[in-house]
C-alpha cells in the first residue's frame, strides 16, 4: 500500500473494522478510504475482493460506514437507533447478492456476485452490522474510552469490560498520557 495513505486498522469484526476506516472522529479525523481504490484495497484485505469501485459506490460505502457507527453508538449507549441509520443498513443489506460458502478448510467465506460488485460487499458488511446491533452475537457494543476516538467496537473479551477500540493505538496513547502526567506530578530529585 502506498505510504501516502494511512494503514488500515483491521479487527476481528467486519462491521466495526469498517467503521474504523474513519478514525479519530472526535479529534483530527483520519480518512482511511479517501479514494475508490482504497475501498477496493480495504475490501480485499477483509475477504471481500471486488474488481473496481466508482466514486458513487465509495460514497454509498461511506454512508453505510456512518450509519453503522451511528447505530452501534446508539446501541452501546442504550439509546434508540437512528431511523436513518436503520434505513441505510437495511437498504444496503438487501441490495447485494453475496452468499456464504464453505471452504475446503471448513471456513466460511463470502462469494460475491459474478461481477464482484461493491454492492455485494456492502451487503455483507451491513448484514454483519445488523447481527451485532441486534444482539445476535456473543459480545457487547462499546465506545472507545479515548476522548478523540470514541469508535464503536464489539467487545468479545471474557469480562466484556474492554475500554479501547485498539490497545495498540488508543490504549497505548492513553496509558502513555497517564504515565507522563504522573511523572510531572513527582517531585524532582534534590540536587
Amino acid at each position: 500500500m502506498p505510504a501516502e495513505f494511512p494503514e488500515f486498522r483491521l479487527g476481528t469484526v467486519l462491521a466495526t473494522s469498517f467503521t474504523a476506516t474513519l478514525t479519530e472522529r472526535r479529534g483530527d479525523a483520519v480518512e482511511r478510504i479517501p479514494t475508490p481504490q482504497r475501498l477496493v484495497d480495504w475490501l480485499a484485505v477483509s475477504g471481500l475482493a471486488v474488481d473496481s469501485c466508482t466514486t458513487a459506490q465509495l460514497e454509498r460505502a461511506r454512508e453505510l460506514r456512518e450509519s453503522i457507527h451511528a447505530a452501534a453508538t446508539a446501541a452501546a449507549l442504550g439509546e434508540p437507533l437512528p431511523a436513518s441509520a436503520v434505513r441505510v443498513l437495511n437498504d444496503r443489506s438487501v441490495q447485494g447478492r453475496a452468499a456464504p460458502v464453505l471452504t475446503p478448510e471448513g471456513k466460511r467465506q463470502w462469494q460475491l456476485g459474478s461481477a464482484s460488485r461493491v454492492e455485494d460487499a456492502l451487503s455483507v458488511i451491513a448484514a454483519d452490522a445488523i447481527s451485532i446491533v441486534a444482539g445476535e452475537r456473543d459480545g457487547r457494543l462499546a465506545l472507545c474510552a479515548s476522548p478523540t476516538c470514541q469508535a464503536a467496537f464489539f467487545d468479545t473479551s471474557q469480562s466484556r469490560t474492554r475500554k479501547w477500540c485498539d490497545m495498540n493505538t488508543c490504549g497505548n496513547r492513553q496509558k502513555k498520557a497517564r504515565f507522563n502526567a504522573n511523572r510531572r506530578k513527582e517531585p524532582s530529585p534534590a540536587q
